[in-house]
């Protein structure tokens, strides 16, 4: 099975590629069964239907990049290199990042709330073929999509689609009455690309009526820090969405107002999709 589902743009292809890397729902069967997590809290780590959320972008000229496996089986936002000791064999070192130490690898030994996934640990040539079937094709496909973009417009700009619990939104209350957001856009804090991206995500997600903020709490991860070199004329830019707004977080299903919530997204891919030409006017200028 190929590890992602690649949807042509269609027309004029543009400078935008969306990518959904934690959307994927294919749970290998050996998988759920040395797992010791029932499906549905398997699933508590995916970002679910976000794919379908983005789904419109090819209408715009921008591919849309999707995972099938799920983030509790390989974690697209992360290196190859993060591999965590406590579920992969492999020797212990000090310095272990954060991500690691909280069971947050590229293999993941946990899931939301910090349940573990499976007791004991894998081989270091398992791991290596998990990752050499679903890790190395994505971000092999992405890359290309990016590269070709790039040569085509002079640029690229990736925006690398995600949702976000309800519950990571608890201590965003904002003074003065504001609104807590709804849409948090990671730009790395201003690294992963040119500012004028950030605020036309930020513009058309505002004209949406979405409550919008900007790094915080999430400034973006692996993916953008990878991809996001605007000194290299490549853009890339995180966009997480409360979950509350578009599904049932406990059943992990669609509201019944999805389709209109999916429609309210429509305007803003469009913008988003169509920010290349944008960018080679100011490149113009």
């Amino acid at each position: 099975m190929e590890a992602f589902i690649l949807s042509d743009g269609r027309g004029t292809p543009g400078a935008t590629v969306f990518s959904s890397p934690h959307s994927g729902a294919h749970y290998p069967e050996a998988f759920l069964q040395g797992s010791q997590l029932d499906p549905l809290t398997l699933r508590s780590s995916e970002d679910a239907f976000v794919d379908t959320l983005f789904a419109s972008a090819p209408d715009y000229g921008a591919p849309l990049l999707a995972a099938r496996f799920p983030r509790a089986y390989v974690d697209l936002n992360r290196a190859r290199t993060e591999l965590d000791p406590a579920i992969v064999d492999i020797p212990r070192h000090p310095g272990v990042n954060p991500r690691i130490s909280a069971g947050l690898g590229v293999i993941p030994r946990v899931v939301s709330g910090g349940r573990v996934i499976r007791s004991g640990r894998m081989t270091r040539e398992e791991a290596d073929l998990r990752l050499a079937q679903v890790h190395t094709p994505y971000h092999d496909a992405l890359n290309r999509l990016l590269q070709t973009a790039r040569i085509r417009h002079g640029h690229a700009i990736l925006i690398d689609c995600h949702s976000m619990p309800h519950e990571a939104l608890r201590v965003q209350n904002l003074p003065g009455g504001r609104r807590r957001p709804e849409i948090v856009l990671g730009d790395r804090f201003g690294t992963s690309c040119a500012p004028w991206i950030s605020d036309l995500a930020y513009d058309a997600f505002t004209a949406a009526g979405f409550a919008v903020a900007r790094n915080a709490p999430f400034a973006g991860g692996y993916i953008t820090e990878t991809y996001g070199i605007p000194a290299q004329n490549m853009h890339a830019l995180q966009i997480e969405i409360d979950r509350s707004l578009y599904m049932d977080e406990a059943r992990i299903a669609p509201r019944s107002d999805f389709a209109a919530f999916r429609d309210r997204l429509t305007p803003v891919i469009a913008a988003l999709a169509q920010a290349g030409a944008m960018g080679q006017a100011l490149a113009a200028e």
